[in-house]
């Protein structure tokens, strides 16, 4: 099997939980580069909270938003975009709100949030670290009516708490079929430890919208097929990707979900490189 492309996620992957990158992953990823195969960044975060991490790896395409948006690194083309309509985003408001859930959005360049909270402070610490420039908070008195009164491109949406579980709500949004919904555990063993608190979110992006649609979208664009591509990555989010490449990987600290569909799971943790394990093993 020849590789062509490889995808990987970022944090929790090639980003060890405390925002460090191992050393040998940078290697790693060099060696992609000089075998002239493409590197594309694959995350759940918009492509302003990742551009220069992808700047850093010299990404070749980045697949943002759990694939709402596909750019084209090396030109800066867009090749994908999907937003999710107003009327879809005031009924998730109107009952994340009714429940006291926390409400934060992506757009290409903000994270609309009323308060500071969970992953959005989590990407204001970050950002204060690494000054990235192009991307601006965007504090709203009510995000409700925010939304009401302006149009936005909002690529997703994050519903959190720490106190109960999403599951049944996860059930309650599945009734809109324009939209669908990722739960993630960030408890226990999986607690974000950036802001020391164990919460659990639902990622929501319009219906059919996720990282394998993405890559499936990508190897049409580059003439090749699925089975050409190497995926790694950690989380329930990148289920589908790893499933469904040529050669899928799960890096050690995985969920066990994700472990249950990799060819190959790492025996390396993130932070002992993970990643450059998975890379030096399938890549000669």
């Amino acid at each position: 099997m020849s590789i062509k492309l490889v995808a990987s996620d970022l944090d929790g992957t090639i980003i060890d939980r405390n925002n460090n990158i191992a050393p040998q992953n940078f290697e790693a990823i060099k060696k992609v580069h000089k075998k002239n195969i493409d590197f594309v960044v694959c995350t759940g975060k918009s492509y302003s909270v990742s551009k220069k991490i992808c700047d850093q790896f010299q990404a070749s395409f980045g697949i943002f938003g759990n694939g709402t948006q596909i750019i084209d690194l090396r030109s800066g083309k867009e090749l994908l975009k999907n937003v999710i309509s107003k009327q879809d985003l005031l009924f998730i408001i109107t009952l994340a709100k009714r429940n006291k859930f926390h409400v934060h959005m992506y757009t290409d360049t903000e994270i609309i949030s009323e308060k500071l909270e969970y992953m959005d402070l989590r990407n204001f610490i970050l950002k204060s670290q690494n000054a990235n420039e192009i991307l601006n908070f965007n504090i709203v008195h009510n995000i409700l009516s925010y939304v009401e009164n302006n149009n936005i491109n909002v690529f997703s949406l994050v519903i959190t708490t720490e106190e109960s579980s999403l599951m049944s709500f996860k059930k309650i949004l599945s009734i809109n079929r324009n939209i669908d919904s990722v739960f993630i555990n960030k408890r226990g063993k999986f607690r974000d430890n950036i802001i020391g608190k164990d919460y659990e979110y639902l990622n929501i992006a319009p219906n059919n919208i996720n990282k394998n649609e993405a890559l499936k979208f990508l190897t049409n664009y580059l003439h090749i097929s699925q089975n050409d591509i190497m995926a790694v990555g950690d989380n329930v989010n990148d289920l589908e990707m790893v499933k469904n490449a040529g050669i899928g990987v799960a890096v050690n600290e995985s969920y066990d979900d994700l472990k249950n569909v990799a060819k190959y799971v790492t025996s390396n943790k993130v932070s002992d490189g993970a990643f450059a394990e998975a890379i030096n093993k399938f890549i000669k």
